[in-house]
């Protein structure tokens, strides 16, 4: 742009149509991470009905978790190939058949493939391409958008439970499911407002030499967009999944973190009611001890979201996560031997705050570390080390309460495993992935970039066009640095012939 006019970013609206995107990954947020648990309230009936035992029909909320964590690469592939609306359109009517296919179910098995396979897959392909639309279209005001959209979780268990209970009763369990499947084709109107925000336009030739050779490098990493290494023919290879972000170091260190935090996160809540139960509150009681976490959990989603948009605290997102990490592990600890109302009820308060904090930090930190760009494949990575921990931590956790009778033991192994993924986080961060910064500028940066930096950065960038794609398809973002002389007519040929290809 040439002097006459000021630059004008093309980023993220941070506003805008993106408030009903927002308002979309609020509700499929809410169905993904409520929706497993909610199905538990006909597990009485489906026991008397099928006959079974309660962990053959348990089976039937994990297998929806593990599509909803396990899936993830595939929802990667497809959001890079096809685009976010597409596939949270077909997500969405996969999640409803699966329900209204169980409801005609005769068998358990028939069950675990349509309310578990069908519906858990469709959760899948509704969840992951509504936070990367989440992230196209907020940057500035990206952690309280992440933590208000994960405050949908806690407000659609509360919601979703007490529902599915008055289904039952009122038209039993297949019912229950058939109206179930009804309302799953919200996820289908969710994926519907998923428009594409508008992307950068091409960028004209400079005619003013003021600008500073390293500019469109500066400003690629305002906008969390990342050069990547073009092959000889001119163009970047395209790649439904990015394996290669499992390199990157501060990748590395957040899928340490969370395969360490999955193993013991979920456990206290899972095993709170039973525990209360076996330390003599009555059950009314007990059942209202997730009802405190819920609420808290409420209010903790978008309060840390807010508090980690801070211009102070955003660029130390990684350790106020560490820190909810910690103080969430230190609560299981500390709370071992609670064994009175009153201490449970505290217990309940503090885990729902740092669960909380969790929860509304996870993706962030998370799309901090790798930016928008990798993002997709790095979500769908993680999603399944995630189902990994899931799968691994819980059910050994059932086995060691049915074989030792003691829920002592638990609570202090679940909250060293998330305590030491607090830990390990921030130790990382600091001494990894901080010093690895520092090292990084060369004595000839300083205060500019050198000639031959400069000239090295003109040769590699040169071949690199503008990505005219619809931003929806998360195509590989390319992003030119400015040449100067007769390579910029050569970047505007490329960018021309893009366009009329697209």
């Amino acid at each position: 742009m040439g002097v006459s006019g000021p630059r004008r970013s093309p980023g993220p609206p941070d506003g805008g149509w993106g408030w009903v995107v927002l308002g979309a990954c609020f509700v499929v947020t809410g169905f993904a991470y409520g929706f497993p648990k909610a199905v538990s309230v006909f597990f009485r009936a489906l026991m008397r009905d099928f006959g079974a035992g309660y962990s053959d029909t348990a089976w039937v909320s994990s297998i929806m978790l593990a599509m909803l964590y396990g899936t993830g690469p595939v929802s990667s592939i497809l959001v890079t190939r096809f685009g976010c609306r597409p596939v949270m359109l077909v997500g969405g009517l996969l999640a409803s058949a699966g329900m209204v296919l169980a409801s005609f179910a005769t068998r358990l098995l028939e069950l675990y493939l349509t309310a578990g396979v069908l519906t858990g897959l469709g959760l899948a392909l509704n969840f992951q391409p509504s936070l990367i639309m989440l992230g196209l279209y907020f940057e500035r005001r990206r952690p309280l958008a992440n933590g208000l959209a994960a405050a949908g979780s806690p407000v659609f268990l509360s919601a979703l439970s007490p529902l599915g209970q008055q289904l039952l009763e009122r038209f039993g369990w297949r019912g229950g499911f058939l109206l179930f499947g009804g309302l799953l084709l919200h996820c289908c109107a969710c994926g519907a407002v998923m428009r594409p925000p508008p992307g950068p336009s091409p960028r004209p030739r400079r005619d003013s030499a003021s600008d500073a050779p390293g500019e469109a490098e500066a400003e690629a990493d305002r906008e969390g967009l990342r050069l990547r290494e073009a092959p000889s023919g001119g163009r970047t290879r395209r790649r439904l999944l990015d394996v290669a972000v499992c390199t990157d170091r501060a990748f590395a260190v957040y899928a340490v973190t969370k395969f360490l935090m999955a193993l013991g996160l979920f456990v206290p809540a899972i095993l709170l009611v039973n525990y209360a139960k076996d330390a003599g509150v009555p059950d009314s009681e007990a059942a209202f001890l997730l009802s405190i976490v819920g609420f808290v959990d409420i209010v903790a989603r978008p309060a840390c979201g807010a508090l980690a948009g801070l211009a102070r605290l955003r660029p130390h997102v990684a350790y106020l996560f560490s820190l909810a990490l910690m103080a969430n592990g230190l609560t299981d600890l500390s709370s071992a031997r609670a064994r009175s109302y009153g201490a449970l009820v505290a217990f309940c308060i503090a885990f729902g705050l740092s669960y909380g904090m969790v929860g509304a930090l996870q993706f962030e930190v998370l799309m901090a570390a790798v930016g928008a760009p990798r993002f997709p494949s790095a979500l769908g990575l993680v999603l399944l080390l995630e189902a990994v921990a899931v799968l691994i931590g819980p059910p050994s956790a059932g086995r060691l309460v049915d074989a030792l009778k003691n829920y002592e033991i638990i609570f202090y192994l679940a909250g060293s495993e998330v305590a030491l993924a607090g830990i390990f986080m921030a130790v990382a961060t600091n001494c990894c992935l901080r010093r690895s910064r520092d090292a990084s500028p060369s004595p000839g940066t300083e205060g500019g970039a050198s000639d031959t930096e400069d000239a090295e950065a003109e040769v590699d960038s040169e071949p690199l066009p503008t990505s005219t794609e619809e931003p929806g398809g998360l195509e590989t973002l390319e992003v030119p640095s400015p040449g100067t002389g007769p390579s910029e007519p050569k970047v505007e040929a490329e960018l021309g012939l893009d366009s009329e290809s697209v």
